[in-house]
């Protein structure tokens, strides 16, 4: 008898692999969840058919229907389930691309900590057209954690501190292009105007406060100063990002033409948007072309831990981030701000956006 049902389990898992196979070649989102995952990697494969027939015969994990024993309708709960889990698209955006790619995502942290949301990984805002990439929750040490080979960090970076952040939250994958500005706004502020190419590139000579009516308009948000590090960083503690033939970031000042124009390659000028090499999450000019308000007041770091910092709850200054088309490359490190006055504007400053699913 157990010799027979084993020959008739291994003949019902083997009438399912075939079709399960392309499933998991091309991950879809499906309605019945993702009830088969047994380990939380998002993905229902052998992994968790070895731990469901473990189970076998008795209570425990892989009781999908809940009548106290791991059987023959479990296991056709887990074949039907079979490959990625489906992933959830915010009601605002519309999916561009599901999973992440290996090929832009390099690090496997990275792909499991993303997938672990089960959000989409890169969507289109449906209002602007934007395109956003998902950041996951994680931590990371923020401040100067390694000075880069020829420029030393300024007081403002210290100290390196631990940061977590508990919330995935989507982030533009280019800065906010004077196009898209213009789309809403109705006019354009930007010095570099009237090329063939400036709906492209980034809107400058915005200032923060003349930013919170397109945060309005659009549903919006701007980055906290940390979360735009985080993603900035994208996983390394080097003074810059990764970038290809880097994929653990960089201390050499020398390759951040690879990721960023400044004052070395830009001709002095902005540039369209994504024309140099993303980083380790897919998002581009976060280094270079024009700099970055976000939404913290600046203030100095204390060494303790923090969680979702948002900065002080007033200031002066506004944080600017990221480096510019007139900036050195020592300017364009993971960890350097600096501030300036919310009502101030110049042309080499912009911005990209966020929103939370």
């Amino acid at each position: 008898m157990p010799h027979s049902f084993a020959f008739r389990l291994r003949f019902v898992i083997a009438s399912f692999l075939v079709p399960c196979a392309v499933l998991a070649a091309t991950p879809v989102a499906r309605a019945q969840g993702c009830t088969g995952d047994l380990n939380g990697d998002r993905t229902v494969d052998g992994a968790d058919l070895g731990t469901l027939l473990g189970n076998w015969g008795g209570p425990g994990n892989g009781d999908f229907n809940g009548n106290g024993t791991v059987d023959g309708g479990d296991l056709g709960v887990m074949l039907g389930a079979w490959g990625a889990c489906p992933v959830t698209v915010p009601a605002w955006a519309t999916l561009v691309e599901a999973q992440p790619d290996p090929a832009v995502v390099t690090d496997p942290a990275l792909r499991a900590a993303i997938a672990a949301t089960g959000l989409a990984w890169r969507i289109r805002d449906t209002g602007t057209q934007m395109e956003m990439m998902l950041i996951p929750p994680g931590s990371f040490q923020m401040g100067c954690i390694m000075e880069s080979n020829r420029s030393s960090c300024v007081l403002s970076e210290y100290p390196a501190h631990p940061v977590t952040l508990t919330q995935a939250f989507y982030l533009g994958r280019y800065e906010v292009t004077q196009g898209q500005w213009v789309a809403k706004m109705g006019s354009n502020p930007s010095y570099f105007h009237g090329q063939s190419d400036s709906e492209s590139r980034p809107v400058e000579q915005v200032s923060w406060n003349t930013i919170q009516s397109y945060l309005s308009a659009t549903g919006m948000r701007l980055p906290s100063s940390a979360e735009w590090e985080y993603a900035h960083r994208a996983g390394t503690t080097t003074a810059f990002p990764s970038m290809p033939g880097y994929p653990n970031g960089t201390n050499d000042e020398r390759q951040v033409g690879t990721i960023a124009w400044y004052d070395v390659n830009s001709g002095s000028r902005t540039h369209a948007v994504g024309g140099k090499a993303a980083n380790a999450l897919g998002l581009y000019d976060m280094a270079g072309n024009v700099y970055e308000w976000v939404n913290d007041w600046s203030a100095g770091y204390s060494s303790g831990a923090q969680t979702d910092p948002l900065g002080p709850v007033s200031g002066t200054y506004r944080v600017i981030r990221g480096g510019a088309w007139g900036a050195s490359a020592g300017w364009l490190r993971s960890s350097y701000f600096f501030g300036g006055t919310p009502g101030s504007s110049f042309n080499s400053l912009g911005f990209r956006v966020a929103k939370t699913p």
